[in-house]
């Protein structure tokens, strides 16, 4: 993860844990990890059953925390992970080690 300033890291950290919140976003990120980190649109709303406005808002908070990246093919949305971006929940779990203050 790039050199953050606290509040930069901070406001990261929140929107990661706010991603993670919600159950249907956690499983979003576990089908995709699954088949293979990429996956379009289409096929993610295929693996739920939601309706399309609520899939694309999850999607679009996923994006904002940097959990996904999403290319435009055409009409289609590619959803890529970025897993890297949960290493700031284990930089802030790193606070909570007794013998390994940061």
């Amino acid at each position: 993860m790039p050199k953050l300033k606290p509040e930069e890291r901070l406001a990261a950290l929140d929107a990661v844990c706010n991603a993670l919140a919600h159950p249907a976003r956690r499983q979003i990120l576990l089908t995709m990890k699954f088949r293979g980190g990429s996956m379009t649109a289409g096929e993610i709303d295929g693996r739920f059953g939601h309706a399309w406005p609520t899939t694309t808002r999850h999607l679009r908070v996923l994006e904002a925390a940097g959990l996904v990246s999403v290319q435009k093919r055409g009409r289609t949305r590619v959803y890529r992970l970025n897993l890297k971006r949960l290493d700031i929940i284990n930089d802030w779990l790193g606070w909570f080690e007794s013998d390994n203050p940061k």
